[in-house]
């Protein structure tokens, strides 16, 4: 999990890599980019479930594990594979279910290796070269294809990531990360909310529900 998401995120909001000039990439590929960063980046909040899959073929992996998320300013919480994060901007908790665990740790958005999953969102933004590949019809709706390749790339684990916009709503409906190793990472969105209410407990964990829970302070 942890290592998906640094995978995506080191790169921009995740994860800062070097930023790369528009005048050097694909214009119909920076139009388009341009307009859903700009409806992303004016939402108040973002909710959202998706699905995240990890293909293998080589080592016969193909595992799709169902997920939430809800972001707000600096604040996020994200539930997916047996584990919840919580993040209020500063302290994250991360709470192993199964394990009846619960880590907390300071939270530096600078850090290479924190976790913010509004990158799924606004990855491309930094630390890409990028081209428009089509538009193309799939399930009703009118997607561009646009393919992502990290300007650093000797620094990840990743050569290629592509992004699938719903050209309607300018919204990603897809991502899909393709590992050095051979391994392929999509992140597949079943719905998407932007400007809800959310209270800001949602983002802190809430020790007295668990009263049994094994708390690891690693501040």
């Amino acid at each position: 999990m942890k290592t998906l998401f640094k995978n995506t995120a080191s790169i921009s909001l995740l994860f800062l890599l070097v930023a790369t000039s528009y005048a050097q990439q694909d214009p119909k590929a920076k139009s388009i980019l341009d307009k859903l960063s700009q409806k992303t980046r004016g939402y108040s909040s973002i909710k959202a479930e998706f699905n995240y899959t990890m293909l293998n073929e080589s080592e016969g992996i193909d595992e799709t594990q169902p997920g939430t998320v809800a972001i707000k300013g600096d604040k996020f919480y994200l539930k997916m594979a047996g584990q919840e994060m919580f993040c209020n901007g500063t302290t994250i908790w991360t709470h192993l279910v199964d394990a009846e665990e619960v880590k907390i740790s300071e939270y530096e958005e600078d850090d290479e290796d924190a976790i913010n999953p509004k990158s799924i969102f606004t990855m491309y933004e930094s630390g890409f070269n990028y081209k428009f590949i089509k538009t193309f019809s799939e399930g009703g709706k009118s997607l561009h294809q646009i393919d992502l390749y990290p300007t650093n790339v000797d620094d990840v684990s990743y050569h290629t990531a592509k992004l699938f916009i719903d050209e309607v709503k300018m919204e990603i409906v897809k991502m899909t990360i393709y590992s050095k190793d051979g391994a392929n990472y999509t992140y597949k969105i079943k719905s998407f909310t932007g400007n809800s209410t959310i209270p800001d407990s949602k983002f802190e964990f809430n020790q007295s529900q668990y009263p049994d829970i094994e708390v690891i302070d690693l501040r």
